[in-house]
């Protein structure tokens, strides 16, 4: 077989490569969940930190500043959602009635639905006599364990996750300069350092102010559904705002699921259409404002990705690695096209990757490197024997 180059091999070992590295992926997801959400947090909350250490802090001081500002306003959020929740399920019995009392109209219209269609069933069977079988034996299905089962087995494992992406997320904060540095020095060609330092520089850009921006963005949302379902009379407010800003991270399937479950909620709640109405209508207004106006306006330059990639990526990881894979998607592929856009080797990833114009072109107009440019050479001193010829070119005269 002729091999030009190595193509007719290499093409092969990639997809080896990228089938091993998705198995690896699924195996390893208990120790990948918590590392990738330590990363992606480290990278939003990168901002803070800087902004701290302007003011005279010290970065480990930043760093567990930035940390201990998160941790406490999702304790603050659980402490908020947990009596709300325990309430729901207190209240699960009555809760139910009260779905099925407002879905009768719906169930008697769709009752003759089925009859109808149990009539024609009768008649096709009728018409075409099965063979008589035996019924099988009802099987009876005993479950081990149950639900505080579960839960006594899994909490401990997700506290030991949550906990080590917290003292991930700060050290990757903490010594981010120290880090840096040491990144650097391992190339020893000075064009590699060059590219090496323009991709740390457009990750910083492209993924820790895209995310920082989305966080902005997202708790602004979270704040404006507060206030208009508190207008509305919906119970538990703050805790239903908070949930919609934090599904906002994850494009198209995360709004979507959340307004739906607010619809369900506020079926449950309210006696008037208008208002079962009016609380996902306002919820669609304000995610549609959010996607179409604001988050274009501020993170569209800064996040030029393909739809459909998007879309595969997040259900990929969803599938993998659960809600949290879900939310670390987008990040992980706007790391993914900023790293392929420096690559030559990389340029078919990079332009499947982006949308009409791809990540290379927007970042070959900024500036470069001021490492990126060498010193000019300083003319070297001229000798006593160069100096010779022009002393005696002068006596001749």
């Amino acid at each position: 077989m002729h091999v030009q180059g190595g193509s007719a091999i290499r093409r092969p070992l990639i997809v080896l490569a990228v089938c091993a590295v998705a198995a690896m992926g699924y195996l390893a997801r208990d120790f990948l969940i918590p590392t990738a959400g330590a990363v992606v947090l480290a990278l939003i909350l990168t901002p803070v930190a800087n902004g701290l250490e302007r003011l005279r802090l010290p970065p480990t001081a930043a760093a567990g500043a930035s940390v201990v500002l998160l941790a406490l306003g999702l304790a603050a959020l659980l402490a908020i959602s947990i009596p709300a929740l325990t309430n729901w399920l207190d209240q699960g019995p009555f809760l139910t009635y009260t779905m099925e009392r407002k879905l009768e109209g719906l169930r008697k219209s769709l009752a003759v639905v089925q009859e109808v269609s149990k009539q024609v069933e009768q008649a096709t069977a009728a018409a075409t006599p099965a063979p008589e079988t035996a019924k099988p034996p009802a099987t009876v299905v005993v479950r081990d364990g149950s639900l505080l089962t579960d839960l006594a087995s899994t909490t401990p494992i997700v506290l030991l996750q949550i906990g080590y992406a917290g003292v991930l997320a700060f050290m990757l904060l903490a010594h981010r300069n120290t880090s840096r540095r040491q990144i650097m020095r391992i190339p020893a060609a000075f064009n590699t350092r060059v590219r090496l330092a323009r991709v740390m520089r457009d990750i910083n850009e492209r993924v820790g102010h895209y995310l920082f921006s989305l966080a902005l963005i997202y708790t602004g949302v979270a704040a404006v559904a507060t206030v208009a379902l508190a207008v509305l009379g919906f119970p538990n407010a703050i805790v239903w705002g908070a949930l919609m800003g934090i599904a906002s991270f994850v494009p198209f399937i995360g709004p979507t699921v959340m307004i739906v479950v607010v619809a369900g909620v506020a079926l449950l709640t309210f006696d008037d259409w208008m208002r079962i109405i009016a609380v996902p209508a306002v919820l669609l207004v304000i995610h549609f404002t959010e996607s179409q106006f604001i988050t274009p306006l501020f993170v569209s330059r800064r996040c030029a990705l393909n739809t459909v990639a998007v879309f595969a990526s997040i259900a990929l990881l969803g599938w993998m690695w659960g809600p949290i894979g879900a939310v670390v998607a987008v990040p992980l592929l706007i790391l993914l096209s900023t790293i392929a856009a420096h690559l030559p080797s990389l340029r078919w990833l990079e332009m499947l990757l982006s949308d009409d114009r791809p990540v290379s072109a927007k970042l070959a107009r900024k500036p470069s490197l001021a490492s990126a440019t060498r010193p000019p050479a300083r003319p070297a001193p001229q000798t006593q024997t160069q100096r010779q010829p022009r002393r005696r070119f002068a006596a001749a005269k």
